[in-house]
């Protein structure tokens, strides 16, 4: 297999084994900028095309993972499922560890090592961002999408058409992206400090797998779920 640098991420995410994996390590937005083309994700991100091109390639011919699932292939009912009962519950969990871990390495560091507090800050913000965005799909997108998959006769949702919260939660998921990437460098690219507590290098860690499991998390919504959803509906 070849790679084609005009294919988009988010068709390469979808389709090229292993894609999402490479992308997180080489730093290229796969959830919320799947609209470009590999060569210009290449250029946006920095990331030598080179190397993308070589990375995927590689990919492509290891055998899958056992847990690598093809959600393409599997009803949006089970996707809704794996999105709740896996990251849904992840994200709350980690808000909540977090949150606590934050509040005490700045207590701790935060007179030293100011970026501590502008991380604060920007953490809180997507706290405050995610938490009724998750209510808002459990209790709005989501069953309505399960209707349109299990129910022959859907009345007509309150908001019209399942574009406009699909078009309200991908503009969330910008801005959630928008929050990673500002968390990620007001504090160096999560590398801590020499003079780093264990607490320290702990949230630096849980950090970079909180935003790594949000990539995924996004992707499957943007990606696979709320094209489909639309494509259902019409």
């Amino acid at each position: 297999m070849s790679v084609n640098v005009m294919n988009t991420i988010r068709e390469l995410a979808v389709t090229w084994p292993g894609a999402t994996r490479v992308f997180e390590k080489i730093g290229i937005d796969y959830c919320c900028g799947g609209g470009r083309t590999l060569a210009d994700a290449c250029a946006t991100f920095h990331v030598p095309i080179d190397l993308a091109i070589q990375s995927l390639e590689e990919a492509g011919k290891t055998k899958p993972a056992d847990d690598q699932i093809n959600w393409q292939a599997r009803s949006l009912t089970d996707l809704i499922a794996h999105i709740q009962d896996t990251h849904h519950v992840f994200t709350r969990q980690e808000l909540s560890r977090l949150e606590q871990l934050v509040e005490k390495v700045c207590s701790r560091h935060g007179e030293h090592h100011p970026e501590l507090l502008r991380l604060r800050e920007l953490f809180l913000l997507l706290r405050d961002d995610l938490l009724p965005h998750l209510l808002k799909e459990e209790q709005v997108l989501f069953p309505y999408v399960i209707q349109l998959e299990n129910e022959t006769a859907v009345p007509m949702p309150f908001f019209g058409t399942v574009q406009n919260p699909v078009r309200m939660m991908m503009m969330e998921h910008d801005t959630v992206g928008d929050l990673l990437r500002e968390m990620r460098s007001a504090c160096g690219n999560y590398v801590p400090p020499q003079d780093a507590c264990f607490s320290y290098q702990t949230l630096f860690q849980a950090l970079r797998e909180f935003e790594a499991d949000l990539h995924q998390h996004i992707h499957l919504e943007n990606n696979i779920l709320f094209p489909r959803a639309v494509e259902m509906e019409t």
